[in-house]
């Protein structure tokens, strides 16, 4: 099921946010039971460490009354792993967003789904074009 892998890419994005290197992810692929699951996530993963620092600059460019270093890092990460989805893999940004405020709200705060749903809003209105939707 793509929601299981998209939260276990959130996991590891998060982890890579406080990691800088040595990551043993093995052990979190078990855990998907499908082949095609586990190559999602592996796919996320590498678009997302490949172009780490263009996703945190879409983010950051596109937070209103924040800073990113001020950002809740599960809040980040969600983001993180949604922007790398709708700009790297074309997934339609629609359930990307969906699922991104659905993870927000069962790992972060209260007031997180509505955070993150603004943010990839702002993104996605500025991208349209870009992202070819």
């Amino acid at each position: 099921m793509r929601a299981e892998a998209r939260e276990l890419a959130f996991q590891l994005i998060f982890e890579r946010l406080f990691v800088k290197d040595n990551f043993d992810d093995e052990e979190f692929f078990m855990s998907l039971h499908k082949e095609e699951d586990l190559l999602f996530t592996k796919d996320i993963i590498k678009n997302y460490e490949d172009n780490a620092q263009e996703i945190k600059e879409i983010i950051s460019s596109h937070l209103v009354g924040y800073e990113i270093n001020r950002v809740y890092k599960v809040d980040l990460a969600v983001l993180c792993e949604a922007v790398t989805e709708i700009k790297y893999l074309k997934t339609p940004y629609q359930v990307v967003a969906n699922e991104a405020v659905r993870i927000a709200k069962k790992y972060s705060t209260e007031k997180s789904g509505r955070f993150v749903n603004g943010v990839l809003s702002t993104i996605i209105k500025s991208q349209l074009d870009t992202y070819g939707y």
